[in-house]
């Protein structure tokens, strides 16, 4: 788990790349603590850059950008690939020889080999470049989850490409401020993929590759994701069999490192369901860690110490309060890359795991998606149901009182997208165009016209929710937000239930077994043997803070000199309790952008 930053303009001073290159990753250097490493070819105008956080191969033989045979390729790696021994096994079979013990090397040794076809045998979380010398081109490559993050800027036969948007600021390079992301923002509660606060510097899309061509100084995107896995799995038992299976080998693969590894326990479903099974592979060599705190219905403690009782390893506890985050909250703003309506909890978890001398978390993000934890499973049909309605009367709904219900007028976009904004809309756009002092109809026509992935079109009823919730909700919020608040302080977040393998199998589940009345029941059905009845029978909590309590009783977003118009009555709304924190957040990143 590193960062990585490059720079490849032919019309660039050498010595300026490498002091922009330079600047990058000092500007990244929370994300990769361990080294530092640069490379430089000045007769084509390239120059990478990485920061180290050494997990696997601790010595200096992980040292990055690393070269491979004699020089012909060279590496600026992000990631970890969990099926790195059995790629090696192969690749010695076939004649090639290493000479480190690192999951980079397999990367370069399986892209001689099999080329760009390589990239998809990869298991695991990762972004990097490739710079083939004698083809002379660099690929930029992303995993298939979007796990770990890769952006790039295009412009006058240049490529910049970073793991943090932050960074591109720090280069001698001009860039502007994309006009729309505060209507994005305010919109999804996240800036969406492919935008980013800064014009033309977009995300590489998940599952991914853009080859660069270093002589025609031209670009190609491709795919290397695999479509259409057809349903193979019909009944309850062989589900939960292959879900217990597949989870586990998950598990025990993401567990592998030279360096401490550990669970964060919430003591839901998902988290409880990890550290049991880490707890089978390594036992009293196991760290879990759980957050809680004094306002007892947001604690989870009980929950959290059934489970750590199953364990033989470690576990520590930690208490969050008001003062904590009074303390910290300027440091929790300097995280984030991009604004976002969360990542509060995810600072702190990482927090008390680098406390704990953890340099890597499994984490139980994408069960939900994948097994219907989520209400919006539930409403697929009533969205089908208020979809029939002429588009005319869904536009009315925009003057109903509630803003829960404003959000109807969602279902009138031609764009799927509104669907997704109906479920999970964060601001309706009469709201935003008040905030923003701009055009209604320019939200609307902004936002319908969001791209969205083809692959969405096909689906129906649960598993369109799924599609969701995984690529829009997941990928946008939950992996980004958990991404640049661990990497603040330098550990890293493994995320089993999204394993390349794991998600076929989830993939190849008949609808009906996958998705049951009872959310995330084939999950459930598949660890009762391990699973206490007092977990998977409890309601569905979720992992939250009492920052509602905290951020009205306290004045960190609360001072008003910091508003205006419309968002100074949300600000006043919010304090007398009739706004939720997260708007009210927002609003204060709005207010307080550097714009």
């Amino acid at each position: 788990m590193c960062r990585i930053a490059g720079i490849i303009d032919q019309n660039k001073d050498p010595a300026q790349l490498e002091k922009d290159v330079q600047a990058m990753c000092d500007s990244m250097k929370h994300g990769g603590p361990d080294d530092e490493g640069f490379f430089a070819d000045p007769k084509i105008g390239l120059q990478f850059g990485h920061r180290r956080l050494a997990l696997i191969d601790l010595s200096s033989a992980g040292h990055q950008p690393m070269p491979y045979s004699h020089g012909r390729l060279i590496i600026t790696f992000n990631g970890e690939i969990y099926n790195y021994l059995e790629l090696k096994a192969e690749l010695i079979t076939l004649g090639l020889i290493f000479s480190t013990q690192s999951d980079t090397e397999v990367i370069l040794a399986a892209y001689q080999t099999w080329g760009t076809a390589s990239f998809s045998r990869l298991v695991g979380m990762f972004a990097f470049a490739i710079y083939d010398q004698l083809k002379q081109v660099t690929h930029l490559v992303r995993d298939q989850m979007g796990v770990k993050p890769l952006y790039f800027s295009i412009a006058d036969a240049r490529l910049i490409f970073a793991s943090e948007v932050k960074a591109f600021k720090k280069t001698s390079y001009k860039f502007v401020e994309n006009a729309d992301w505060k209507i994005y923002f305010l919109a999804f509660g996240h800036i969406p993929h492919p935008f980013t606060t800064i014009e033309n510097v977009h995300s590489l899309s998940p599952g991914h590759f853009l080859t660069w061509d270093h002589e025609q100084q031209t670009f190609q995107i491709s795919s290397f994701e695999k479509f259409g896995l057809q349903k193979r799995i019909f009944n309850d038992v062989e589900a939960s069999t292959k879900i217990e299976q597949e989870l586990t080998k998950a598990v025990n693969h993401q567990l592998i490192a030279d360096a401490p590894v550990g669970v964060f326990l919430s003591g839901g479903i998902d988290s409880s369901i990890l550290t049991l099974i880490a707890n089978q592979k390594v036992g009293i060599n196991l760290n879990s860690l759980s957050i809680n705190f004094a306002e007892k219905q947001f604690s989870e403690a009980q929950f959290q110490q059934t489970v750590a009782d199953q364990t033989s390893g470690t576990h520590h506890s930690y208490q969050v309060n008001k003062d904590d985050l009074e303390v910290h909250f300027n440091e929790i703003l300097s995280a984030m890359d991009q604004p976002t309506n969360d990542g509060i909890n995810s600072w702190f978890v990482n927090r008390y795991a680098k406390a704990d001398g953890l340099k890597a978390v499994l984490s139980g993000i994408g069960a939900d998606e994948l097994f219907g934890g989520y209400p919006s499973f539930k409403r697929m049909k009533l969205i089908q149901k208020l979809k029939r309605f002429p588009k005319f009367l869904l536009k009315s709904a925009t003057f109903l009182p509630s803003e829960r219900l404003k959000r109807v007028a969602y279902l009138s976009y031609q764009n799927p997208i509104g669907e997704y904004l109906f479920l999970r809309g964060f601001f309706v756009p009469k709201t935003i165009a008040k905030i923003l002092q701009t055009d209604k109809h320019q939200v609307d026509k902004l936002l319908e016209a969001f791209p969205i992935g083809k692959s969405l079109g096909p689906l129906h009823g649960e598993e369109r929710a799924s599609w969701m919730e995984t690529h829009l909700f997941m990928q946008n919020q939950l992996l980004k937000d958990t991404d640049f608040m661990s990497m603040s302080h330098g550990v890293e977040v493994r995320v089993p239930f999204l394993d390349q393998h794991f998600l076929n199998c989830t993939s190849s589940i008949a609808n009906t077994q996958r998705f049951q009345a009872k959310p995330k029941g084939i999950l459930i059905e598949a660890f009762k043997n391990i699973l206490p009845e007092i977990i998977w029978k409890r309601t569905k909590m979720g992992f939250t803070f009492p920052l509602q309590q905290w951020f009205q009783r306290g004045t960190l977003i609360t001072n008003e000199n910091h508003y205006s118009g419309h968002s100074l009555q949300l600000i006043r709304k919010f304090k007398a309790g009739k706004l939720h924190w997260s708007k009210a957040f927002a609003l204060f990143q709005i207010a307080n952008s550097k714009s």
